[in-house]
């Protein structure tokens, strides 16, 4: 079992694997730096927790391919309690964020997933894609014209190679002669050593110099409670994507799990918390990167390059990694879905734009996601709030082996919460005959709510000295009723 698992998960597409490794950690660097800024930590916090996490989680991860690392989603959320706590708070709550995400996957909350509509997912790729853009946007400001040529250079080759030859990934061609460009012309522009300090070192054990007490942990958990959500949840629609794009599954809970275990050790090596990226990943993707090795190349590599190429790696010029994210928002972004925008139904039309515009205005996927996810469920819950009846009156009533006339109500749709009050309103107590008869063949009981709301009408009728009869019910709903020994069930 071992065996197989090193084959085919290390050794079973090994050239593109690691040519696909080494491309995406060219561009976790500059990543890994601004995400560390934007947190207001060491570029270093960064790198180490990208090589950790990668390293990490290509051997515990339930999805083969998919690159995690440091992230912006998880970045955004660390500045608070840098300002007030400190670093050492900051590697804690990463330790704290990992054991949080391996209680989940032990729970295997990874089937949330499902809950997701195609909707938001597609919302959630295509707001992560202006936001890919966006952020490439910065880079140009100040610059000259070498940057914009050099950028469309970079495109000109990734999209241009692949015409005569798959051999090696274009983007790693385009990164290579881009870098031996700028240096031989000497030009004037930003590199990745502008970006920050690249120190040459290992990332060495720390346990965090904090009190561990039931304080503490309070303090703590809130941040780590937040950041284990976010990243579960950009993890595992990464994953969707990725299943989408392959054509192949992949285990959501063990992905969960290994999260958590990647954090955990992250946290103990001086790393910030980080999860699934789908800009890397895509790059990783469209690089030929199928199995595990891709992702564990693209950690051990990122760690080479900082120990060894360091002096290199800092003389990349932006405009190459620009370009190969310019590409990788084109690549990313479902234009099917702008196409057939008007074709789909109103609804998920809006719960698309609105997931959309949520996550790019707040830059927290959480937040749109979760909002998708609510709207996706009330469009859900109005469409399924809607009961049909049909009122038949029976003079003569043997069929149902009663003497007197009776009234039938014959109720279709589902009885739940969101049909209670509908349900109730069906009836007239007051001018029904003496024996009604409620047929339930058509619906179904699914809680509580609309026990209740039976209850509520038989108590009226029987108020009344009237008699009420419950038929039609299928074992689940007759096993909700049977408690109310009261109500007559045929």
């Amino acid at each position: 079992m071992f065996v197989q698992w090193l084959r085919q998960g290390f050794f079973g597409n090994v050239r593109n694997d690691v040519l696909s490794g080494i491309t995406v950690a060219l561009a976790l660097i500059p990543e890994a730096i601004a995400f560390s800024i934007m947190a207001g930590v060491d570029p270093m916090v960064g790198l180490y927790a990208s090589f950790t996490i990668a390293v990490t989680i290509s051997i515990v991860g339930g999805r083969p391919g998919m690159i995690s690392a440091a992230t912006g989603a998880m970045a955004s959320l660390m500045g608070p309690i840098i300002v007030k706590y400190g670093l050492d708070y900051l590697f804690a709550a990463t330790v704290l964020t990992g054991l949080l995400q391996l209680i989940l996957g032990v729970f295997k909350v990874g089937r949330f997933i499902t809950f997701v509509p195609h909707s938001v997912i597609i919302g959630f790729v295509n707001a992560l894609a202006i936001i890919i853009f966006m952020a490439q946007l910065p880079n140009f400001v100040g610059e000259s014209w070498p940057m914009y040529a050099m950028v469309a250079g970079t495109l000109a080759i990734i999209y241009l190679l692949p015409l005569l030859t798959k051999v090696v990934p274009s983007a790693l061609v385009a990164i290579i002669v881009m870098t031996v460009v700028a240096i031989a012309l000497k030009l004037d522009i930003r590199t990745v050593g502008d970006m920050g300090e690249i120190r040459q070192a290992l990332p060495l054990l720390h346990i965090p110099q904090i009190s561990w007490s039931w304080h503490t942990l309070l303090i703590l958990l809130p941040y780590s409670l937040a950041l284990a959500i976010v990243g579960m949840t950009e993890s595992l629609l990464t994953a969707t994507i990725v299943d989408e794009m392959t054509e192949t599954g992949s285990d959501k809970n063990r992905e969960v799990r290994g999260q958590g275990i990647a954090n955990m050790i992250n946290g103990l090596f001086g790393g910030m918390a980080g999860c699934a990226m789908i800009g890397q990943t895509v790059i990783n993707i469209k690089s030929g990167g199928r199995t595990r090795l891709s992702t564990l190349v693209s950690g051990v590599f990122l760690l080479f390059l900082i120990l060894v190429l360091g002096d290199i790696v800092k003389q990349i010029p932006m405009a190459a990694l620009v370009g190969v994210m310019f590409m990788v928002s084109i690549g990313t972004f479902d234009w099917g879905a702008v196409r057939t925008l008007g074709k789909i139904p109103r609804s998920d039309a809006v719960v698309m734009v609105l997931t959309v515009a949520i996550v790019v205005a707040t830059s927290n996927l959480a937040i749109g996601v979760v909002s998708g996810v609510v709207l996706s469920a009330l469009n859900f819950g109005w469409r399924m709030a809607k009961l049909n009846c049909q009122i038949i009156i029976r003079e003569e009533s043997n069929l149902f082996k009663y003497e007197e006339a009776l009234k039938q109500y014959v109720i279709t749709g589902p009885l739940f919460f969101g049909t209670m009050t509908h349900f109730i309103e069906l009836f007239e107590p007051h001018t029904d005959p003496d024996h009604i008869m409620i047929d339930l063949k058509g619906s179904h009981i699914w809680d509580h709510s609309a026990v209740t709301a039976i209850t509520k009408v038989t108590e009226k009728y029987r108020a009344l000295g009237k008699k009420i009869t419950i038929t039609g019910l299928d074992p689940q709903s007759r096993q909700l009723m049977e408690a109310y020994r009261n109500i007559e069930i045929l």
